[in-house]
């Protein structure tokens, strides 16, 4: 189907059009004059410094999905789940797509020896119980250790997807194979557990048509089609790096070219490579990645690169900071990277991913008076005022939405807030999850948002605080991460942006603020804050003296705990994101451990 049959459909529930389970897209190109055409290609840097590529085209990709999903059909029922636990590759691509084919329900997760977030990928087994696991030949070996050493129910088989017989498959008669499933769109294609960031990670039920829904408004908001390449690093387990660099390519054609976060994290010249070698291109990352890549990849290597192909640059995940895309943009736009290429968004797992988007236009700026923001409401500075004191907060668009619909609303009435009002944002479209699973309250408190004098439609309540000014989404915080001292409202991200510019020895992106409580009951604030090695042994008093002016000046907040800790002593999740909520209670144990 082309971009242009994609768009013309009469939509169905007045946001997308008709759509299909996301593998039939993935049969038509194999069937189609493209299927000679490079579909997935993997950029392996583990023997080759200059990356060799492993490259499967259309007709290949469903020659091994079809034998995977055979292989599938005769071991276990449509509707039980089925683990991915690849590495990042090929083989992973293949067999969640087969997982999809065979009527099963994929839980994308990841090779226990390349993550080092154990707990999370015991507990997702654990919670959900695949009857099949699908590794590679080289990571089979961790994965039944993982199976025979770790409290999991014990799968009926684990598979190495990459030794089966690619002449096995369910849609060919005759092979004693039973048939393929019927595809109900409205039937779950995968659970995507969530990163805990605020409490135990829990697996989004995202249906079939969730998928392909959430694909389609991508593809509206940034253009892509089948002359595009997906190019990037995110992981397959992380709900961005599944959809753009796995779903999307398969629903609009595009080629996906991707590598590890390992080999990002080592070199992130090889991020900007991949969007100089291919064009149209389409990125995504977290806004650390985008400040990584200023600061480590040199300007004799940048002189190599021509980015003018770069179509779409997501920056999401985590909250963009102005500085971040102006930093960018200097280091890279002489390099032909357009302003416009920029586009932070927001999303989440419990809407498949993609919520707002920024469009054509980039990145939009506005200065808020930033007390009004911890009113739950947002005075606009107008153009051309003082915006340096620290009574000013510069907050980057999130964007629009696309074929759903984002409302603010207020989390204590259901009441729907005006524009410029802060409030938590609420979401209604087809690309919203189902529920958690097996989470019936759970899901009820989530997913059955009801806007007051508005019956008859459910919302997905996010737990994110934002609000709506001129058409455009800004994001504020979390609702569970609000610090409220004294009546008002303090984001820690904002804390934790002032305190990390408080002293060089402080590691960007590496500090964690959160509410702390008196004897008394009185609530306050507390950082925790790494440092950076390198600078050698801190002045902990000295630092701990800069962070607590720089928080009373700019916060008119007197912080009532401070811990300067090494590298790992500001706790993440599996996603990247600062967990403010262990690294408190982190905090807390260490206080309590202290007292006499």
């Amino acid at each position: 189907m082309s971009l242009a049959e994609r768009r013309s459909p009469e939509p169905t529930d007045g946001l997308v059009p008709s759509l299909r389970p996301l593998t039939s897209y993935l049969f038509d190109r194999a069937e189609s004059s493209a299927a000679a055409e490079p579909a997935f290609t993997y950029r392996d840097y583990s023997a080759d410094r200059d990356g060799a590529e492993q490259t499967l085209t259309w007709a290949e990709l469903a020659v091994k999905v079809r034998a995977t999903a055979a292989e599938l059909t005769r071991i276990t029922a449509p509707g039980s789940r089925v683990a991915i636990l690849a590495p990042q590759d090929l083989t992973y691509v293949v067999g969640f797509l087969a997982a999809l084919h065979a009527g099963t329900v994929a839980v994308p997760l990841f090779a226990p020896e390349v993550s080092q977030h154990g707990s999370r990928l015991v507990g997702a087994l654990a919670d959900c119980a695949p009857e099949v696991w699908l590794t590679s030949q080289g990571a089979l070996a961790a994965v039944r250790e993982l199976a025979e050493t770790s409290a999991v129910p014990m799968p009926k088989q684990i598979i190495a997807v990459d030794t089966l017989d690619d002449t096995s498959t369910v849609d060919t008669p005759g092979t004693g194979t039973p048939p393929p499933a019927v595809i109900d769109l409205d039937a779950p294609a995968y659970l995507q557990y969530t990163s805990g960031s605020t409490r135990t990670p829990a697996g989004a039920v995202i249906t079939h048509r969730a998928v392909s829904a959430n694909c389609w408004q991508a593809g509206q908001a940034f253009g892509v089609d089948e002359e595009w390449a997906c190019v990037g690093w995110i992981p397959f387990f992380h709900d961005m790096g599944l959809v753009q660099l796995l779903c999307i390519p398969v629903f609009s054609g595009a080629r996906s070219v991707f590598m590890t976060p390992f080999n990002f994290i080592m070199k992130p010249m090889r991020w900007l490579r991949q969007m100089s070698d291919f064009s149209p291109a389409f990125t995504a990352a977290p806004n650390f990645a985008f400040e990584y890549a200023v600061k480590k990849v040199k300007e004799a290597d940048r002189a190599t690169l021509d980015l003018s192909g770069v179509r779409a640059a997501i920056n999401g995940s985590e909250p963009v900071r102005p500085s971040t895309i102006s930093a960018f943009q200097d280091a890279f736009g002489k390099h032909g990277f357009a302003p416009s290429a920029h586009r932070p968004s927001y999303g989440l797992a419990e809407a498949t991913v993609f919520v707002t988007n920024t469009g054509e236009e980039g990145p939009t700026i506005t200065s808020f008076d930033r007390a009004s923001l911890t009113e739950d409401r947002g005075i606009v500075f107008p153009a051309g005022a003082d915006t340096s004191s620290n009574s000013v907060l510069e907050l980057v668009s999130a964007g629009r939405p696309v074929g759903q619909l984002v409302r603010i609303v207020d989390p204590a009435t259901s009441v729907a807030r005006a524009d410029n009002v802060v409030g938590e944002i609420w979401i209604h479209g087809p690309n919203v999850a189902d529920g958690y699973w097996e989470s019936p309250e759970r899901s009820r408190e989530t997913f059955g948002g009801v806007i007051d004098g508005e019956p008859g439609k459910t919302w997905l309540r996010t737990g994110d605080l934002g609000l709506i000014h001129e058409g455009q989404l800004y994001i504020t915080g979390r609702i569970k991460d609000l610090i409220i001292i004294d009546g008002k409202n303090h984001y820690p991200q904002d804390l934790e942006t002032t305190a990390q510019d408080a002293h060089p020895t402080i590691k960007r992106d590496r500090v964690a603020a959160f509410a702390v409580t008196s004897a008394d009951g009185v609530e306050g604030a507390a950082i925790v804050a790494e440092y950076d090695r390198k600078a050698g042994e801190p002045d902990h008093a000295e630092v701990a003296k800069a962070v607590r002016r720089a928080i009373s000046a700019a916060h008119d907040v007197k912080l009532r705990g401070f811990q300067l800790v090494p590298t790992g002593g500001v706790l993440r999740t599996s996603s990247g994101k600062i967990a403010r909520a262990a690294t408190r209670d982190r905090y807390l144990a260490a206080e309590s451990s202290e007292r006499p």
